[in-house]
């Protein structure tokens, strides 16, 4: 079962992948700032008991719910600064990793260059070597 998922993984373009990552994460970005976070509409309808018009609540409760609500924003908000933080440090690696990996290719590059030419420079010099010794 694992040749299979090696023959997928080569077959993914990994440059292209990394390639748009960034722009990916951009537009994951814009959105979560568009949508303005997770609504905490049913969170609220859960915890929120079923109302009598006979059992209304009275201002102390609702002052305490207020503030419990008021919380929970505060927390939630929290929580999403923290996620955005995340994301931003996830960019900035990104991108970190991205320049690192081109600067491995381009060596890579020049070394596979050097070690033909220094193949082709042993070469010619046994090819001299058995023409001068012969």
């Amino acid at each position: 079962m694992a040749i299979p998922w090696l023959a997928a993984l080569k077959v993914i373009p990994w440059g292209d992948v990394m390639e748009h990552a960034p722009k990916v994460l951009n537009k994951a970005r814009d959105l979560i700032d568009r949508r303005g976070g997770p609504s905490v509409a049913p969170a609220a309808a859960a915890e929120a008991p079923a109302a009598d018009a006979a059992a209304a609540p009275g201002m102390d409760e609702l002052i305490t719910r207020l503030h419990a609500a008021h919380k929970r924003i505060d927390q939630l908000a929290q929580e999403q600064q923290d996620l955005r933080k995340t994301v931003a440090e996830l960019a900035q690696d990104h991108a970190r990793l991205d320049a690192a990996l081109s600067r491995l290719r381009l060596r890579a590059r020049r070394m596979r260059w050097l070690l033909t030419l220094l193949g082709l420079a042993i070469g010619a010099g046994v090819a001299a070597w058995a023409l001068v010794f012969r």
